[in-house]
């Protein structure tokens, strides 16, 4: 019976090992395309942001495209879009009455440098917190209806946080904005 139990575990073990093994060599393969182009050069077109908040980390990234002469441009025809403002949500520890708490960013990844991107709305439902949030930096004005930063500008690579407080997680996402450049 202890024979039996004994390679149960390593069985398992094994199982794990390999299992891993193939995690980290499928990660590394993908981190590879992502770095390099077919010719086996860095492809440096592309703008990485990686994000860590606790045991969370997030890495984006968002290929730019060269014109003719080298230099890189944006895709499509407009300064901005809502596509530039991003979102990210993880939860945090609750509160002491146990109530569920989650950090927000927003953040502007416009890759241009004169890129202000103003009145920020926010797809929110019926968004409230038990937490208090600063109203100039995130508030509900109507159903389905928040802005960020009071609707001022928020430059490139700058971010806008807070933490809310409720039973379960909204689902945020950008609804509009004015682009000023």
């Amino acid at each position: 019976m202890r024979a039996v139990l004994k390679s149960s575990k390593a069985r398992s073990f094994c199982m794990i090992s390999v299992a891993s093994l193939v995690s980290i060599v499928l990660a590394l393969l993908l981190a590879r395309d992502l770095l390099f182009d077919r010719e086996g050069k860095r492809d440096s077109n592309t703008k990485w942001t990686v994000l860590s908040k606790g045991n969370t980390t997030v890495i984006t990234s968002r290929k730019l495209l060269l014109s003719d002469d080298g230099e890189t441009k944006r895709v499509g025809t407009a300064d901005c879009s809502n596509d530039d403002i991003v979102i990210y949500q993880g939860e945090v520890p609750p509160l002491p009455n146990g109530i569920p708490s989650y950090a927000v960013q927003i953040m502007n990844m416009c890759p241009s440098d004169d890129c202000e991107i103003a009145d920020i709305r926010v797809h929110c439902g019926w968004f409230s917190s038990a937490r208090l949030i600063n109203p100039s930096v995130f508030r509900r004005l109507d159903y389905d209806d928040c802005l960020v930063n009071d609707g001022q500008p928020l430059g490139p690579g700058r971010t806008i946080s807070f933490e809310y407080a409720n039973t379960f997680r909204y689902d945020l996402s950008v609804s509009s904005v004015v682009c000023l450049s």
